[in-house]
């Protein structure tokens, strides 16, 4: 149980750091500031656009982990 609870642990700590390490790169991919242009410039459509792709990463990397 407790070999378990590490592997799940690392393959957590392992998803989460590929995520952000993507969604990094893709900040600097797109021409403006994502969250300045989502909370400052108030664009809805911006911020439900970048939480799908967010969803996407996230699926992809579960799929590829587990």
């Amino acid at each position: 149980m407790a070999q378990n609870l590490g592997n799940a642990l690392i393959y957590a700590l392992l998803g989460t750091l590929i995520f952000v390490f993507v969604f990094v790169i893709i900040d600097k991919l797109t021409p403006y500031h994502l969250w300045r242009e989502v909370v400052d410039g108030k664009n809805v459509a911006l911020a439900i656009l970048v939480g799908s792709v967010a969803l996407g990463i996230c699926i992809i990397i579960a799929a590829a982990v587990h």
